[in-house]
């Protein structure tokens, strides 16, 4: 009878200790979530994160659930040249006169373009080249062409700079130059980057050059590089040519990776006006580097060198910023279509905001084509996009799913006359945590070129009904809906 007692006293200590610490947890869930605004889609899948996963869910959020520290915002906000806000204040009035007279932008397109002049200073380039590039052979091969023909300077950034075939190729130009007396500059992501080690620059400081990792390293950023990656990918030469788009600097982007196989992306090589380009890397090397200013931005970029007669703007968004200002700018261009609007992304998880944008549109009619990889690199990732998937065909929307290899590219096309190619997916990652850029394009010879790849990919892609999706086995449909639910903080 004594040992019972004892017995039943312990497992009531015992029951009541795991009721305390479940209880402790879920106030210490609580306080660690709500200490911080943020989305409230965001905010329940932390709860659910926090509270299943004790102890776990807090070295979890430790990691990856924290806000850019508002002390390091400080060392973004990098103003540029006045004679560049100059130029982007007079461009304003500009184009709001023309508007009234000879009407040059229709009038969707005049509203996104003051948007983004008045939230992120986005200079519109009239007089450009554009060339849209596919595949990474044909885009390396001409861009290393170009690093070669650089006199003047040469600006890289990159989510991704591996240490391998192709990252070795491009860096031995990058020396040449450097030994040359051309200015080089390479930012990379630590985390994007992840194997590519500091000494592998070493060669290119010692010519000259200089390479960094975004914001620094050893900062009080480091336990947070897993959430805020700087996922841009930007090249400027001379002031006079720009990259922009969705290809990295690696082997795997060039197909040579086996789990991947072909890699297809989207990428642009813009000839001309690159002020907000140029702008936004010297900003980004500026928030990064304390031994190495820049103070005179006016060498580095030209307002005035016509080369063609495409316009568009360089857009940017990131953690510093509560506006979204990229999905904003896919909000608008999903409302602006009138008769197509065709989307690439490599992962499919929009907000409700733009989940009831994209719904609006195709029961508007609009024909909704979106295309996705029919593989994972991101298995959660991969799951919630497929939720999403399978409720816009439910919706009406028409779901590619791309075979021939990963579909990497983040291409927005709509009727034909309006585009975006850029950094950013469809998914709150890019919307919220990202340092992200893209070009918004008002020119239909690039939507033309835009629509004929896509339509190409269709070619190599299984379109997928609702039939298809509700034939897929419940604990395949169990996992995208359980992906769904973590979708916010993925």
């Amino acid at each position: 009878m004594v040992l019972e007692s004892l017995w039943m006293t312990n497992w009531e200590i015992i029951k009541y200790g795991i009721i305390f610490v479940i209880f402790l947890n879920i106030i210490l869930s609580i306080f660690t979530v709500f200490r911080e605004k943020r989305d409230i889609s965001a905010t329940w899948a932390w709860l659910l994160v926090l509270i299943l996963l004790p102890v776990v869910g807090l070295i979890i959020y430790s990691i990856i659930g924290r806000k850019l520290p508002q002390k390091r915002l400080s060392r973004l906000q990098v103003d540029e040249e006045k004679n560049i806000k100059a130029a982007i204040e007079s461009q304003k009035k500009e184009i709001a006169a023309n508007q009234k007279t000879s009407k040059r932008l229709e009038e969707s397109e005049y509203r996104l373009v003051t948007f983004f002049q008045n939230t992120d200073d986005a200079f519109l380039s009239r007089e450009n080249n554009v060339d849209v590039f596919t595949d990474g052979t044909k885009l390396f091969d001409k861009m290393i062409e170009d690093i070669q023909a650089a006199t003047k300077h040469i600006h890289i950034e990159f989510y991704t700079f591996y240490n391998d075939l192709i990252g070795n190729a491009i860096l031995r130009e990058l020396e040449k130059k450097a030994l040359e007396g051309v200015e080089v500059r390479v930012l990379y992501d630590s985390w994007g980057s992840m194997g590519t080690k500091r000494k592998f620059f070493d060669q290119l400081r010692a010519n000259g050059g200089f390479a960094e990792q975004f914001l620094g390293v050893g900062s009080n950023l480091l336990n947070l590089r897993l959430n805020f990656r700087n996922h841009r990918k930007i090249v400027v030469i001379d002031g006079e040519i720009g990259y922009i788009g969705g290809f990295n600097i690696g082997d795997q982007y060039l197909g040579r990776d086996k789990k991947f196989g072909y890699w297809r992306d989207t990428h642009l090589r813009i000839e001309g006006k690159l002020l907000s380009l140029q702008s936004r890397f010297l900003r980004d090397w500026s928030a990064t580097s304390n031994k190495i200013k820049i103070t005179d931005y006016s060498k580095y970029i030209q307002i005035d060198r016509p080369n063609g007669n495409r316009q568009l703007q360089i857009v940017s968004s990131g953690p510093e910023h509560d506006l979204e200002k990229i999905k904003l700018g896919y909000l608008k261009l999903i409302n602006m279509a009138q008769d197509k609007l065709w989307i690439q992304s490599p992962y499919l998880i929009p907000d409700d905001s733009v989940l009831d944008a994209l719904k609006l549109s195709i029961k508007s009619g609009v024909d909704v084509r979106i295309m996705i990889p029919n593989m994972p690199d991101h298995p959660f990732v991969y799951r919630a996009s497929q939720y999403y998937a399978h409720d816009l065909a439910n919706s009406g929307a028409k779901i590619y799913f791309y075979e021939n290899g990963f579909m990497h590219a983040k291409t927005m096309v709509v009727d034909g006359k309006v585009a975006s190619v850029g950094s950013a997916n469809m998914d709150f990652r890019s919307f919220k945590l990202n340092f992200e850029v893209n070009a918004f394009l008002y020119d239909k010879d690039t939507a033309d070129d835009l629509e004929d790849a896509f339509l190409e990919d269709i070619r190599a892609s299984k379109m997928m009904t609702p039939k298809d999706f509700e034939e897929q086995s419940l604990w395949l449909r169990i996992k995208q809906t359980l992906s769904r639910l973590l979708s916010p903080i993925l």
